[in-house]
């Protein structure tokens, strides 16, 4: 049972976290680096991510409670700026790009270019229909998954080509889209029913 709740919880987070979208962004950040330099990014990327990730899904349940949010509440203004997110990345040709720093791995790759408001927004509703420890190791396993992509950055890019790449994240953009509107219709349904 927890497995599938693993792999159910991985998927809307695969589509949050969009790996193959960002992944242009890391090899054109990283174009001019040796694979030393790559790897310490990627370590700076997972250590970031997953921190962040793991911090906010901790803590957002105690700080709600004081600040008197309901999960139906946090279900709409997650599901609404999810769809602002995916809109946004459907309509934008490429998403903005910054020149590398020593940090380039903590900001803006870790946070917000992989663990932003869609993967926090999805690991909190996926914590009320999966459970903590479910989400807690989707959210995992993608943050790893999206440092292996950028660990095969550059034969991924060959594959897919900047055309590919784009392609497949607008596919990923419409599916937050519609994960962000069924958010939305159960935040709704929930605070009916009350």
């Amino acid at each position: 049972m927890l497995l599938k709740n693993v792999l159910l919880a991985a998927i809307p987070i695969f589509v949050a976290v969009d790996a193959l979208g960002v992944l242009p962004i890391y090899v054109s950040w990283t174009r001019e680096l040796n694979q030393q330099e790559k790897r310490k990014i990627i370590l700076q990327f997972l250590w970031t991510g997953l921190a962040v990730a793991i911090g906010f899904i901790c803590l957002s349940r105690v700080i709600f409670r004081y600040l008197g949010i309901t999960m139906s509440d946090f279900m709409i203004a997650g599901g609404g700026i999810l769809f602002c997110i995916a809109i946004m990345d459907l309509l934008q040709p490429d998403k903005k790009q910054r020149l590398p720093a020593h940090e380039l791995g903590s900001v803006p790759l870790g946070v917000p270019l992989v663990v932003g408001p869609a993967v926090l927004t999805s690991a909190l509703m996926l914590i009320e229909v999966y459970g903590a420890l479910a989400t807690l190791a989707a959210v995992t396993l993608n943050i790893l998954f999206a440092g292996l992509v950028f660990l095969c950055g550059d034969f991924l890019m060959k594959i897919l080509g900047q055309n590919g790449a784009r392609a497949l994240s607008k596919i990923m953009a419409l599916l937050l889209a519609a994960i962000a509107v069924m958010m939305i219709r159960k935040g709704i349904f929930q605070i009916i029913s009350l």
